[in-house]
């Protein structure tokens, strides 16, 4: 079990009384509940105010495995760093812009009309095309069938040895398969936004965010938001998004003290 961040501010926040802080989230499971269909995750009120209050204080990131587009528009925050697709696609204030891959763009187009093709007689199977990655959603996808969609997917993926199979809650994603993911992401983040004497905190949930909480193990604090114990590099816990709202809105009120 790890220790909740909530009782754990006042140690984390210390940290980087010489140094800045910086916030790094994930947008499904972090920010919203997940639910059936990724367009039904949406903010709420409280938790964009609060993340426009923080973003007035400190640099907040949002990365998301949804697209670049799709993400900035649930989110709706100017002045913040926005990265899709588990940062292969990222855009921020003062024209920040890096797009990683992008040769595979066609290899991806092939990709996803052969998955689609295989999924098409699967009910509930949800097919999702990102700009570098494409995602095959099986949550409401009947548990006998959930074995035929990741053959089919397991059967694109081995046909474009360029894109690689990853797994996150109740899917399955085709992305390329280069030495690239959040974890590289957000280390790359804290050049261009001259973050290199920051204090990193990065929530998240899903199994994509490891790599970032990997990445910052020796450097900032991983917040893990989940209920139930499970292997995580992250130091800290948090059990759902109405503690992560609560947990922004402490740090927000700690660092105007």
């Amino acid at each position: 079990m790890l220790p909740s961040a909530l009782d754990h501010l006042p140690e984390i926040v210390p940290q980087a009384r010489d140094r800045r802080l910086a916030i790094f989230l994930d947008y499904d499971g972090t920010l919203t509940p997940i639910v059936s269909r990724p367009d039904q995750a949406t903010l709420s009120i409280s938790t964009r105010q609060v993340l426009r209050e923080l973003a007035d204080l400190v640099p907040v990131a949002i990365l998301s495995g949804r697209d670049l587009e799709d993400v900035r528009r649930l989110v709706d925050i100017d002045g913040i760093v926005y990265a899709g697709s588990h940062g292969f696609d990222i855009a921020g204030p003062r024209g920040l812009r890096k797009q990683v891959a992008t040769e595979f763009l066609s290899i991806i187009d092939l990709a996803e009309k052969e998955l689609k093709e295989k999924l098409a007689g699967i009910p509930g199977a949800l097919v999702e095309r990102k700009r570098f990655s494409i995602a095959a959603h099986y949550r409401n996808v009947a548990g006998s069938d959930v074995s035929k969609v990741e053959q089919a997917v397991n059967k694109v993926a081995a046909d474009h040895g360029e894109l690689r199979r990853i797994d996150n809650k109740k899917v399955y994603e085709l992305q390329p398969n280069i030495d690239w993911n959040k974890g590289k992401a957000v280390l790359w983040l804290l050049q261009p936004l001259e973050l290199e004497g920051v204090f990193p905190i990065y929530i998240g949930d899903d199994l994509t965010d490891e790599d970032v909480f990997r990445a910052l193990k020796e450097r900032g604090a991983g917040i893990v938001v989940n209920k139930q114990p499970r292997l995580t590099a992250a130091r800290y816990a948090l059990k759902d998004p109405v503690e992560v709202e609560r947990f922004l809105r402490d740090l927000s009120a700690r660092l105007v003290q």
